[in-house]
């Protein structure tokens, strides 16, 4: 069985736990190192406690270039320093989960380009791709409500609000992160200027080949761990039954993007590598619901899934993951 030997740089955080948890049960992955330098030496399982039993991996202070892939869990903007910083060879893969190269115009360093990591938008170009930028969480959320309207330059301006858990703000403390804050509380925050719609604007303005689609978004902070639940406004004069058509054909080829023309929620997707999509109408005004797990779908799972196609396994392998419905 072909193995695939990876690396791993910021695996203290949320989503360099989820990322350990998802390639330790993946049956073509071989964990090298997981690099942490406040934590060198020290058991993984330590820091992520729910993997005591797991592996006996340790933190490493050193990276080992025997790879074949590296995952950059890093902050925003750390991953461009990580990589100033560290030659890495040119034969390595590299997969950022950070946005440092997700736009056009900051996908190149050095000789390294970046190609947007969206599967439902672009798996061929991924496949031939030698490093790959993984999309924001939102960024994914709502573009998979957005995608076979664009693909059929059906979209104008677009109204959306969507809620995420405190996952998404990543593992260093906050004001808005402590539980305390977060119990029975909910916020809007970097309205109608997320940093997740530049990327957005790009994908859609791709497949319309215009740049007519304005996004205007307004996010929440939520009273849960994990998860996104988005909605997206259009106008739209196709029936409701035309557009259902219109997305069961766009997503028929992607195993993890579902149509429902029953209503959705979050337990459905939360632990899974899905979205979910459920579409309503009234008048000529379109509703997008889609779900994801921002820590899967919208980080780790999708970056995974991006692994799978580069290195041509099949695209689920590793993937296959029970909703926490209960």
């Amino acid at each position: 069985m072909q193995k695939v030997n990876i690396g791993i740089v910021g695996g203290a955080g949320y989503t360099g736990g989820e990322l350990l948890r998802v390639l330790l049960r993946h049956p073509n992955a071989h964990i090298s190192f997981v690099h942490s330098t406040s934590n060198a030496g020290e058991l993984v399982s330590k820091v992520h406690a729910d993997l005591v039993g797991d592996t006996d991996l340790k933190f490493a202070s050193e990276l080992d270039q025997n790879i074949d892939v590296l995952f950059l869990c890093v902050g925003h903007g750390d991953a461009k320093k990580f990589l100033a910083a560290n030659e890495i060879k040119a034969s390595i893969k590299i997969i950022d989960l950070s946005q440092d190269f997700r736009l056009a115009s900051t996908s190149h360093i050095g000789d390294r380009a970046f190609v947007y990591g969206l599967p439902e938008l672009q798996r061929d170009a991924i496949k031939n791709a030698g490093n790959i930028a993984n999309p924001g969480c939102f960024a994914t959320a709502i573009q998979l409500g957005l995608l076979p309207l664009a693909a059929k330059g059906l979209l104008n301006d677009v109204y959306t609000t969507g809620i995420t858990g405190s996952t998404g703000a990543g593992q260093g403390l906050a004001a808005t992160s402590h539980f305390s804050w977060r119990a029975n509380n909910i916020q809007a925050y970097k309205t109608l200027q997320h940093q997740h719609l530049h990327e957005i604007s790009q994908s859609l303005a791709q497949l319309q080949g215009n740049q007519n689609a304005e996004v205007n978004f307004v996010p929440w902070r939520g009273d849960f761990t994990r998860g996104i639940f988005v909605t997206s406004v259009v106008t739209c004069d196709l029936s409701t039954e035309a557009v259902y058509e219109l997305y069961n054909a766009y997503y028929e080829a992607h195993p993890f993007t579902h149509v429902s023309k029953n209503n959705i929620d979050l337990k459905q997707v939360v632990n899974t590598n899905k979205c979910l999509i459920h579409i309503e109408k009234q008048g000529n005004k379109l509703a997008i619901h889609s779900a994801i797990d921002n820590l899967l779908k919208g980080a780790v799972g999708q970056a995974v899934q991006n692994m799978n196609l580069i290195f041509e396994l099949e695209e689920t392998t590793g993937l296959h993951l029970k909703a926490n419905y209960f």
